[in-house]
């Protein structure tokens, strides 16, 4: 149905040259319909091991957090690994991306570049994985123009990515030099304001609660 589609056809999707070679057809994509189907041709041949197993190494990760917190984070992470994989295999499957004749973002390109080349060095584990991880994310970013980190995503201190008025923000948007293999960069979303929300902070920090208190009387004039 597509003559793009040819990630299909790469022997090794999860090898270094694999991925290399996967990441030069996304970047000669030129919508996000092409881009779906060609991630779709590599995505489709992993399976619910491979999340389950993505599963477990972040929560490997994350031991030295806090309980609470740590299982809020668990389960919004494991709920997006799965979610975003049933989605892409339902588009895939009711030929979503036929339809999808938007142009991608500039910045697309840059994002498979990065991707190849955080992609070369590890077991073969690591990389497969690592894989998957960038698969998936780039498929929300320039397919679904949504965030890397899922809606509502608990970060420190109670802020969350949030989506408000079809606009979506992240509380970390603006670190993204701070980290390595950043999604940040590549993101859609917009950083968090310090003031002005157009609602009340949910489970939000002391300090963002009050900045919303002193925004609605600097802002709206109430006087007392």
């Amino acid at each position: 149905m597509f003559g793009f589609r040819r990630s299909n056809d790469i022997g090794q999707p999860d090898s270094p040259a694999g991925i290399s070679e996967a990441c030069g057809l996304f970047r000669s994509a030129q919508t996000r319909g092409e881009l779906g189907a060609e991630i779709a041709g590599i995505v489709l041949r992993f399976s619910p091991r491979d999340l389950r197993q993505m599963k477990g190494n972040f929560s490997e990760k994350i031991q030295g957090y806090d309980p609470g917190y740590r299982k809020r984070l668990e389960e919004t992470i494991a709920a997006h690994l799965y979610g975003t994989f049933e989605k892409l295999r339902l588009m895939q499957q009711q030929g979503d991306f036929a339809r999808m004749d938007e142009p991608l973002p500039a910045e697309a390109g840059a994002y498979w570049a990065m991707v190849a080349e955080h992609c070369r060095t590890g077991t073969a584990g690591e990389i497969r994985l690592r894989w998957l991880k960038f698969l998936l994310a780039g498929f929300c970013m320039f397919v679904l123009a949504a965030p890397g980190h899922p809606v509502g995503m608990p970060f420190p201190g109670g802020d969350r990515v949030e989506v408000i008025d079809g606009v979506y923000y992240c509380p970390v948007r603006t670190r993204a030099n701070d980290v390595d293999e950043a999604l940040c960069p590549f993101c859609p979303a917009l950083q968090t304001p310090e003031v002005g929300y157009l609602r009340p902070p949910v489970n939000a920090s002391g300090h963002r609660k009050q900045e919303y208190i002193d925004h609605i009387h600097k802002g709206h004039h109430f006087n007392g």
